[in-house]
């Protein structure tokens, strides 16, 4: 095991006590690094941008969806790599969210589900990976990694005298939840929250002195808002490589846009769509100023942009162009053509999103890549370019060798995948869909992307390997196994609409 490998297991194993060996091992560390990084020019920048629950064909790029407007994310997949089957590892929030910081199978440490959060202080994460090798870390929106009204578990251990509302759920007091807010996990700068409270340490103007942490109040639309920061934390970087997560809280409802962006979108449309579509625009005029931005300074050829989404869009079985103004349960008005299935679902829907990557001075322009990512492998990706040592308990890969032509294989063996009472496994072209011990799929992805004819009866024996596969993967996880109880309510609806089974169905 390399010293990183035994360095960062230490602390895991000691949980907070284990920061301060984070802490006086950073010398030793950064020499290993400083040897590794020897043969390279410069550690490059990084940036992650997360939407959150957008769909497969939102993205002009994909070529799926006519009425989207997206140009400078268009110019990401133009400038850079663009990947078909780009994968999350749940098709739910804070469990993908928890994957894609840590580069960890979320289930390795404990989180199924949103309400397993908050992410353990003790998980590392990509921002104390670089920041331990100078890294300025930024992270701006949406975190959804603290323990929240649904973190019941967490709350008997650690809050056993929490009170609840009257809906039954948890009010986590807002100075238990910042324990668990990103500066706590390696991010120096952060402008975190998700639509008018921000809990903030980035000034939003040059010149402005940075202040150790407070709340901010506004009422201007989040998505501008979540830009401005972004853009501000890029301005007022310079000496050290940086790393910025940006994650936007859009197109998720509750919907909202501003006219600036909803009459780019006149004409005869679901409400709900125009709305989405406009969030969408917003979202990419805001990687239009950060393109922008390190333009100016001479900073695109060095620095890996990687755009992505935490899930699936949710339609709620039909897509019901309910009034804006009704949030919840709704459709956010994004699309996953042509792919089945939405949020929630670990068919391809739920599961599937657009995934970009742009690195001009290693990545070729215009690549279009179809063998299977996940977001798992940003953080081996990032890790890698920064010169750090191979840490073997990343579960993603170093994707530069695949997207730059240097391997023709499959980055991974399989992708994993587990779910409320759901589990799925991709290997290849096959993948193996179970959902609790009612159903069983096996699909031809390069023949079926849309999980249209179910092959388990004429491939049998492809079935039973993955079918074992999928249980040997999920001995490891906390807790272990594959779910047995029944589907609940939510995937009895999901299974029957998208695939005809019925609860009774084996």
């Amino acid at each position: 095991m390399s010293f990183l490998s035994l360095f960062f297991f230490s602390r895991r194993r000691a949980g907070d006590r284990g920061r301060v060996l984070f802490v006086s091992g950073l010398c030793l560390l950064a020499v290993t690094a400083t040897q590794s990084l020897a043969a390279a020019e410069r550690q490059p920048n990084v940036i992650v941008i997360l939407t959150d629950d957008l769909g497969y064909s939102d993205v002009g790029a994909q070529g799926v969806a006519a009425d989207v407007q997206t140009p400078h994310l268009d110019r990401l997949a133009r400038e850079g790599v663009r990947c078909t089957s780009g994968y999350v590892t749940a098709p739910q929030c804070s469990p993908s969210r928890a994957g894609l910081v840590t580069g960890r199978y979320q289930q390795r440490f404990g989180i199924d589900t949103i309400p397993d959060c908050p992410l353990p202080l003790e998980a590392v994460t990509l921002a104390e990976r670089l920041h331990s090798v100078g890294y300025s870390c930024g992270m701006v929106g949406k975190w959804h990694l603290d323990p929240g009204p649904l973190s019941r578990k967490w709350a008997r251990q650690h809050l056993p005298d929490v009170r609840t509302g009257p809906n039954g759920r948890l009010r986590i007091p807002p100075e238990v939840a910042l324990e668990y807010f990103p500066h706590r996990q390696g991010f120096q700068h952060y402008f975190v929250g998700a639509q008018h409270r921000y809990f903030a340490n980035i000034p939003l103007e040059e010149g402005d002195t940075p202040d150790s942490g407070k709340w901010i109040e506004t009422r201007r639309f989040r998505v501008d808002v979540q830009s401005d920061a972004a853009v501000a934390f890029l301005k007022q970087t310079h000496e050290k490589p940086f790393f910025l997560y940006l994650s936007y809280y859009a197109p998720h409802v509750p919907l909202e846009a501003t006219e600036k962006y909803l009459a780019r979108f006149p004409g005869e449309m679901p409400e709900r769509r125009r709305h989405a579509l406009a969030m969408i625009a917003a979202v990419d005029d805001g990687v239009g100023r950060i393109l922008s931005t390190l333009d100016e300074r001479g900073l695109s050829r060095d620095t890996l942009i990687v755009f992505t989404s935490d899930n699936g869009a949710p339609l709620k079985l039909t897509k019901e162009d309910v009034p804006v103004e009704v949030s919840g349960a709704t459709w956010d008005g994004s699309l996953n053509d042509p792919l089945t299935g939405e949020k929630g679902m670990l068919a391809e829907g739920g599961i599937r999103v657009p995934f970009l990557l742009r690195w001009p001075a290693v990545l070729p322009a215009g690549r279009v890549y179809e063998r299977p990512v996940s977001t798992l492998d940003i953080a081996a990706t990032a890790v890698a370019a920064a010169g750090l040592p191979h840490d073997s308990e990343l579960d993603g890969v170093d994707l530069v060798p695949f997207l730059s032509g240097r391997r023709d294989d499959d980055p991974h063996q399989a992708l994993y995948w587990r779910f409320w009472n759901q589990a799925a496994v991709r290997e290849g072209n096959w993948k193996y869909l179970k959902a609790s011990n009612q159903a069983e799929f096996l699909f031809d992805l390069a023949a079926d992307p849309g999980e249209r004819t179910n092959l388990l009866d004429r491939h049998g024996e492809v079935a039973g390997r993955l079918r074992r596969r999928l249980a040997e993967w999920s001995r490891d996880l906390i807790p272990a196994g594959l779910p047995e109880t029944p589907l609940n309510n939510q995937e009895v609806n999901w299974y029957r609409h998208y695939f005809g089974v019925s609860k009774a169905e084996k």
